[in-house]
This record gives C-alpha cells, sequence and structure tokens, in this order.
C-alpha cells in the first residue's frame, strides 16, 4: 500500500490488529480441536465415563461417532496437507 492508503487506514487499525488476533485464536482453537492426540484423549475419557455409569451407551456412540469423525479429518487433512489442521 501507499503512504496515503496507510494514513487513511490509520483509524481502521485497531479493528484490522482485532481481525487479525481474532483469527489467530480460531486458527489454534480448530488445530487442538483436530489434533490426533486431543482425540484420543477425548476418547479414552469417554470410555472411563462409559465404564463408570456416568453416561448411557446412547451418549457413548453419539459422541464417540463425533470424535470418530474430528479423528477420521485430522488424518485425512494431515495426509493430504502435511498439517495436522483442519481446512
Amino acid at each position: 500500500m501507499g503512504l496515503i492508503s496507510e494514513v487513511l487506514l490509520l483509524p481502521l487499525a485497531p479493528a484490522r490488529a482485532s481481525g487479525w488476533a481474532i483469527r489467530q485464536v480460531m486458527n489454534e482453537a480448530e488445530r487442538i480441536y483436530y489434533d490426533p492426540a486431543t482425540v484420543r484423549a477425548e476418547l479414552a475419557r469417554l470410555e472411563q465415563q462409559l465404564e463408570s455409569g456416568e453416561i448411557t451407551e446412547e451418549e457413548f456412540d453419539q459422541q464417540e461417532d463425533e470424535l470418530l469423525d474430528r479423528l477420521e479429518i485430522a488424518s485425512r487433512t494431515s495426509a493430504g496437507l502435511g498439517q495436522g489442521t483442519a481446512p
């Protein structure tokens, strides 16, 4: 950008910086959400809850399906893009 456009856009700098910060937080949250180690830990915790009677078989099946979907997305993404984050 030129000097004039930088000067004219200066009042918007805080909003642009906030937008950048929000994008960084969202990217990190998405990376953690699809991290295979995180998903496996959640699967283990879910199995413990089922064994201890904290959740029903139906709840377990539903949550397990969601976690396995996340794990599948993570493995497809890491194989296709060489990264561990979702598209």
